[in-house]
């Protein structure tokens, strides 16, 4: 395996190319909704995704993966087909939930991803979950779950994180910290020292890091797997990143100024990547041939799902449950 300056040269060129594919999904799905394509709110992850593809690249693929209304990104990076995640959005048949889900509830059981979740916070209970179902079947499987900040200050994360820890369980706890609850500084709302400190007090391992350095995410997400999958209980990886793109496709993010995002441009994870190849001797043509292709792949994907035909009617209630008539038990 060919490495350099001690990068390992092949999976990094692999995780760049991911995160240009989540960018480019972001952008593509972006301009489906400007089109009337999508409907209802898509949350994109522009700027974050480094952790999608540093966290996911260290997951098996009979992992689970428990995701947020942001979670495109987590989804694809865990395997999905981006062909079928467009559909998804566009509500056509053939969609990853067969056009059902939508953008905040996307899902691909094929590879673990149980699903992105619209309330904030939800997803922490399920990825516990499904840690004890896997814990009991003694399956050597783990969890990942991926929340946002806001999500620290609402209480599924305290029930989740402690009953996580009292029983040991195989879940890997990851707050994608982009600084704000939908429109507001996380940090004026949030007491104490924050996300890893919480975790700390429930006695779970807990790793504050730069979200937008890949390289250091990569290394620190297969520490904490590791610990996870030899059985020595819950991690936590706090990840400190930034949305360039508004809360969702529509939001003009007037709460912040064009200096800060510029800023915060400027350390693009997709671009600090980059150069760390560049001076690793990875031609900027072969990076750039990353983009070029990401971009194609995912504009095709638009077109595909464009085409596509909506759900047959037939199949509107064929992932409902019917438990009954509730007076038959409730009595």
């Amino acid at each position: 395996m060919k490495t350099t300056a001690n990068l390992d040269l092949p999976r990094m060129q692999a995780l760049h190319a991911m995160m240009w594919r989540i960018r480019a999904f972001e952008e593509a799905a972006i301009a489906a909704q400007r089109q009337g394509l999508v409907l209802g709110a898509i949350h994109p992850s522009i700027g974050q995704e480094a952790v999608a593809a540093g966290i996911c690249a260290n997951l098996a693929t009979d992992d689970l993966l428990l995701s947020t209304h942001r979670g495109h990104g987590h989804t694809l990076a865990k395997g999905a087909d981006a062909r079928a995640m467009m559909r998804e959005l566009f509500g056509r048949a053939g969609g990853t939930c067969g056009g059902k889900g939508g953008s905040m509830h996307i899902a691909d059981f094929g590879v673990g991803m149980l699903g992105a979740n619209g309330v904030v916070g939800a997803n922490i209970p399920i990825a516990v979950g499904a840690a004890q179902a896997l814990k009991l079947r003694g399956s050597g499987a783990i969890v990942a779950c991926i929340f946002g900040d806001g999500a620290i200050n609402r209480g599924p994360f305290l029930e989740g994180l402690n009953w996580a820890r009292v029983f040991d369980l195989p879940v890997l706890f990851v707050c994608e910290d982009n600084g704000f609850s939908a429109t507001t500084r996380t940090r004026d709302l949030t007491g104490g020292p924050g996300a890893a400190a919480r975790a700390e007090s429930l006695g779970i391992p807990a790793r504050s890091l730069d979200g937008n350095d890949l390289i250091a995410l990569d290394t620190a997400a297969r520490d904490a797997i590791a610990g996870v999958r030899s059985g020595g209980g819950p991690r936590f990886l706090h990840c400190r990143t930034y949305r360039i793109s508004g809360h969702t496709a529509v939001d003009p993010a007037t709460y912040r100024t064009e200096e800060e995002v510029e800023d915060w441009r400027r350390g693009c994870p997709i671009d600090r990547l980059a150069g760390a190849l560049e001076l690793a001797g990875v031609e900027p043509a072969a990076l750039e041939a990353a983009r070029r292709e990401a971009e194609a792949e995912m504009a095709a994907a638009l077109d595909e799902a464009r085409a596509a035909d909506w759900p047959a009617t037939a199949l509107a209630f064929a992932d409902v449950q019917d438990a009954g008539d509730p007076r038959e038990w409730a009595f």
